[in-house]
């Protein structure tokens, strides 16, 4: 062979090897320039888990006891014996009425009494003496009849007034009023000097017990016919006899105490589909007042091996379905529709729908879609406020030497 023709074949086996060379680096650019255009998304990788079923219901806050004072005799009011607004022990003194009337008519009521049983004596001797001599025929039967009216006419005037010396102390009792229940006392409508009446409209003062309070909430008839479904499904598994309720405070903070169910009840209202459940919670403190508005978290049970979708992946179709976008493990964007129950705090109870290890799109899926190959970057969820707070590096199996979080 001659030099010419060993030229001409080592000239043509170079180009070959630069073509090669420029095809190659022409492809990596495509392949770098695909991966670079791909859309990037934040994800949250599913578990099943263990979840309280919780129900957070509206209620209002009332004393465990409650009772309007009134005064039980007329009189004029000469002394407000407690303090307004102070915690009083049942039986204690709150106003003190003029006895003195009262007083004269118990004074009286005790001489006549007196005077009855001093008849009874005399009266009863009468008899027995009667009785022998009417053996003798030396008095009438009528006579003797006679004489044992007269014996249990003293009788009976000996109880009519121990009656009336009964109903005279109990009246001169009621002079001074007293607390009918332990608790704190309103302030006083009437002072002293004023004229009363019994059972009089005009509430003297108010008592109420705030150790400790009820807490009335009201549950739907259709959330209790699902719940005892899902029980009977095995969905949800109750958590035991005693059901735990916790209490949110008007200003969005947790009560530190726990309350515990005292009874709901057995009819359901016609108008508004409810009913009432009672739960009591103590309050040494005096931090929970009749009449605020709270919400009463119950504890209705646990379902095991349930995902929770955080709620901003969620969206609704035309048809009302709950759907959220996945990031599949070929690293494409997939639509799936989903059975959605209850809201546990910032996230969906997920029945179907979703396995173990899916990565839903809680972020930039308004970017993407179905079937479109995306790169997903693990997020963190502020379970307080729905919102990320954390993100990780974005990941992909295209970037050497990459690993999915």
């Amino acid at each position: 062979m001659t030099f010419r023709s060993r030229f001409l074949i080592l000239s043509a086996a170079v180009s070959a090897l630069a073509l090669a060379a420029c095809g190659q680096e022409q492809q990596a650019s495509k392949s770098a320039a695909a991966q670079a255009n791909r859309p990037q998304v934040s994800v949250v990788t599913l578990h099943p888990q263990s979840v309280s079923i919780t129900a957070e219901l509206p209620g209002r806050i009332s004393a465990s006891l409650e009772a309007e004072v009134r005064p039980q005799v007329a009189g004029i009011i000469q002394k407000r014996l407690f303090e307004e607004g102070s915690e009083v022990a049942e039986g204690t003194a709150l106003y003190q009425i003029d006895p003195a009337p009262y007083q004269a008519t118990y004074d009286s009521a005790v001489a006549a009494l007196r005077k009855a049983e001093a008849s009874v004596p005399s009266a009863q001797a009468k008899v027995e003496r009667y009785q022998t001599l009417i053996k003798q025929n030396a008095v009438s039967k009528q006579d003797l009849d006679d004489a044992l009216a007269t014996h249990l006419q003293a009788q009976a005037d000996v109880a009519s007034a121990k009656a009336s010396v009964a109903t005279a102390k109990i009246n001169l009792d009621y002079t001074t009023i007293k607390a009918p229940i332990s608790g704190r006392t309103d302030k006083s409508s009437l002072t002293p000097g004023a004229l009363v009446t019994a059972s009089q409209t005009t509430v003297l003062t108010t008592i109420r017990t705030l150790d400790p309070v009820y807490v009335d909430v009201t549950q739907s008839s259709t959330n209790l016919l699902n719940l005892r479904q899902a029980i009977d499904a095995g969905r949800i598994r109750l958590t035991g006899p005693n059901v735990t309720i916790n209490l949110k405070l008007e200003n969005g903070t947790i009560y530190p105490l726990s309350g515990k169910l005292e009874f709901a009840e057995a009819n359901v209202s016609t108008s508004t589909g409810t009913f009432t459940v009672r739960a009591v919670f103590p309050n040494p403190k005096r931090l929970l007042l009749p009449g605020m508005y709270a919400r009463a978290i119950v504890e209705e049970g646990v379902a095991p091996n349930s995902f929770l979708v955080p709620q901003r992946a969620v969206t609704r179709n035309t048809k009302g379905e709950a759907t959220a976008m996945f990031l599949g493990k070929d690293d494409k964007v997939e639509e799936r529709t989903l059975t959605a129950g209850s809201s546990i705090g910032n996230n969906w109870l997920v029945t179907s729908g979703v396995e173990d290890g899916d990565r839903v799109i809680v972020e930039g899926s308004q970017f993407v879609q179905a079937g479109q190959p995306a790169i997903g970057a693990e997020a963190v969820i502020d379970d307080t406020t729905g919102e990320i707070k954390e993100r990780a590096a974005a990941t992909s199996p295209a970037q050497p030497g990459s690993a999915r979080q």
